[in-house]
């Protein structure tokens, strides 16, 4: 089917309009994750008494699923995406406060809610949702002094990491506070406001570590002597050597059969060491290209809110893949955070495409409001040069 400029359907508009370098890198994700399941699941799933390709099965699902969910978001408007925000940052509150009374728990988080069998969780896909309410909030308190735009942010945040960290859910709470943070400082909001969030923030660490087994545990072992001492995380930095730069080759891999979560949270190292580090290098590349063309693109955005929700969308996938890597590479202490597109989980795989859909509808290219203003159709004459007669041809 070919389409023509001059047709105004809403798919023809979305197939001039959408950034098509930034849709490939994005899809490419996605297939680069189906490849990879392949390598990292099947272990994983023997070893839990399952089908060998249980979990590559259940990817492959959730990837088709997702790619859809990430083009249907994509056609929307930026007030479109505004309220699909608001909409599911509403649904997600509601299901994280019901995980607190009624979800399912796993190695000592409550963060879960079953449905037939299925499990969800809801904050994945708080995050995306809460990035592009924010940005509006800090494009509203940064322009106008007659709305409490900035308290209502405040205490947006406040709620959302209340939630999370009853669950718990430090590394998450780690990354919106964060993300939020640096859209904070790119909004142009009084420096004194930033001082605060990091006294926050630097006080919230400390209450975590004080408070929680777990972080203290892992705080204590990563800033040890021997760092390593870790299992999983030594088992991921034995997968690099092992690996090399050229990788084993597919399959080859051993060390993610004892790897408890080779599938999710440690697929870099299984990565590693059937691929290579030059692969290694490639994803992080593609990952880099996502959000540095979503800067460029937000530099050209005349719109506050839309310019702020593209940055906080790019820094939420930019910041999560570091987070995932930076734990995989022995640079950051031990937290379950997947890497974006490529890590298994359906909860993650449909937050992360609702994403990137919304990046790809706010980064689609629409004409500057101020260069449609209509010429004028006749021009002014003036009355002394009107003399009554036709000129003559």
């Amino acid at each position: 089917m070919k389409l023509s400029r001059a047709d105004r359907s809403l798919l023809a508009t979305w197939s001039f309009t959408i950034d098509r370098s930034l849709l490939m890198a994005l899809l490419s994700l996605i297939g680069i994750g189906v490849v990879l399941s392949f390598a990292a699941s099947p272990a994983v799933a023997l070893k839990k008494g399952l089908p060998t390709y249980y979990f590559v099965e259940r990817h492959v699902v959730f990837a088709g699923l997702g790619t859809l969910v990430m083009l249907a978001v994509s056609l929307l408007s930026p007030v479109g995406v505004r309220r699909l925000a608001a909409v599911i940052l509403l649904g997600a509150v509601a299901c994280m406060l019901a995980v607190l009374f009624s979800g399912a728990e796993l190695n000592g988080a409550q963060r879960w809610l079953e449905f037939g069998g299925y499990t969800l969780q809801p904050s994945e896909f708080a995050k995306p949702a809460f990035v592009v309410i924010l940005a509006w909030l800090f494009a509203e308190a940064s322009e106008r002094s007659d709305m409490p735009a900035l308290p209502m942010a405040l205490v947006l945040w406040a709620v959302l990491v209340g939630l999370l960290v009853a669950q718990p859910d430090i590394g998450q709470t780690v990354l919106i506070s964060t993300t939020a943070g640096l859209l904070y400082l790119l909004a142009g909001l009084p420096p004194i406001g930033a001082a605060i969030l990091l006294l926050a923030g630097s006080c919230g660490m400390w209450l975590a570590y004080e408070n929680f087994g777990h972080v203290q545990t892992r705080l204590e072992k990563f800033f040890s002597a021997a760092p390593f001492e870790n299992f999983q995380v030594g088992r991921a930095m034995q997968s690099f050597s092992e690996g090399g730069f050229f990788g084993r080759g597919p399959g080859e891999g051993r060390i993610k059969s004892v790897l408890p979560d080779a599938h999710t949270d440690y697929i870099f190292a299984v990565i590693g060491e059937e691929y290579g580090v030059l692969a290694c290098i490639a994803l992080l590349g593609v990952f880099a290209f996502i959000v540095v063309k979503s800067m460029m693109r937000a530099a050209d955005e005349p719109s506050a809110p839309d310019r702020l929700a593209i940055q906080g969308l790019a820094l939420l996938l930019g910041l999560q893949s570091l987070i995932n890597m930076g734990v995989n590479i022995g640079l950051l202490p031990p937290k379950g955070m997947t890497l974006p597109f490529i890590s298994a989980g359906g909860s993650s795989m449909l937050a992360l495409s609702i994403t990137a859909g919304m990046l790809l509808a706010l980064t689609r290219w629409r004409p500057d409001p101020s260069r449609l203003k209509k010429p004028r159709m006749v021009p002014t004459i003036d009355a002394g040069q009107y003399t009554g007669h036709t000129p003559s041809p």
